[in-house]
């Protein structure tokens, strides 16, 4: 067996075992949920390692990394846009000595509770409120090593294909968790649909609704199901990540965060880390990549005004 092909079988045995013990823990989240984030943690972890980067520089990182002169960094992402941002970073970081591996999970929760088992060095997925909410709940300690992006929370027809034409009682579909349905009702105040008790803002909840003159019905919904329900729904008020993949376009939306709102000004997607490590040279290094030119030019071609860097 030629020396390369035996790297690259290493590196997929290693990269299976991985994702098994990614699937194992986190278990406080169950159910298809789970299910689907264990799925698609080893599928992209043995298509990560098999393929690595495009071309030559996919075969010298992954040479490299079986002789050992590339220090793994393991970053957990959902899978637009951000496990696609990382990818764009690998051959960035290869050239710094380390080899990206990207799990990627289809929910908000498994990619914290694997980073603060030591599973994962990083995750980039959520912006820094959910991260903050999340320690609260879950007495987890997991910081921002620095903001990337920012997603527009955008407003995308079910039913109804128009703001204008919703019906009396029509039903909307928004985010489940404190951050994001705070969010998505800033935005639905903003397009005059409702309106919130004064300084509610980013801690607004559907009690703090003191008009609505539509009578919107509100279907609280985890933020990765959003785009499976809103054939059954009017509307629906979704993350940025999430339209993405279920292949929506901000110019699709029927409304749009406003670049000076407060959700704008707040919702940056971080790296985080587990306190403590936000100076490890590979998380610096890391953080470097990821606000290289070479990731911004990509995020700007790539998404159009959907994804936008904040570097």
């Amino acid at each position: 067996m030629r020396k390369e092909n035996a790297g690259r079988v290493s590196l997929i045995a290693a990269a299976v075992l991985a994702a098994a013990s990614l699937t194992a823990c986190g278990g406080q989240k169950s159910g298809t949920g789970a299910a689907q984030a264990g799925t698609a943690a080893e599928t992209a972890a043995a298509e990560e390692t098999a393929s690595g980067t495009a071309g030559a520089a996919g075969e010298e990182q992954a040479d490299g990394a079986a002789a050992g002169e590339l220090t793994r960094i393991i970053v957990g992402a959902s899978p637009a846009p951000h496990a696609e941002v990382l990818r764009a970073a690998q051959d960035i970081l290869a050239e710094k000595g380390y080899e990206l591996q990207v799990m990627e999970y289809v929910d908000y929760i498994q990619p914290n509770l694997a980073l603060e088992s030591g599973d994962l060095d990083a995750n980039y997925f959520q912006h820094l409120p959910y991260l903050e909410s999340f320690n609260e709940e879950n007495g987890t300690d997991l910081v921002s090593a620095g903001a990337i992006h920012y997603e527009p929370f955008g407003i995308y027809a079910g039913k109804t294909s128009s703001l204008d034409d919703l019906a009396d009682g029509a039903v909307v579909a928004v985010p489940n968790d404190t951050s994001n349905e705070a969010r998505a009702l800033l935005l639905l105040e903003a397009q005059g649909l409702i309106r919130l008790k004064d300084g509610a803002g980013l801690t607004a909840t559907k009690n703090d609704i003191v008009e609505n003159p539509k009578n919107l019905e509100l279907y609280e919904v985890e933020a990765a199901q959003i785009p499976r329900v809103i054939e059954d729904v009017d509307i629906a008020v979704i993350n940025g990540n999430y339209a993405i993949e279920a292949g929506f376009k901000v110019t699709d939306a029927l409304a749009v965060e406003d670049s000076a709102s407060i959700a704008a000004t707040t919702y940056g997607n971080v790296v985080a880390v587990r306190s403590g490590d936000e100076d490890d040279p590979k998380i610096r290094a890391l953080i470097e990549a990821l606000t290289s030119d070479e990731v911004k030019k990509f995020m700007e071609e790539t998404y159009e005004g959907a994804v936008v860097p904040l570097f």
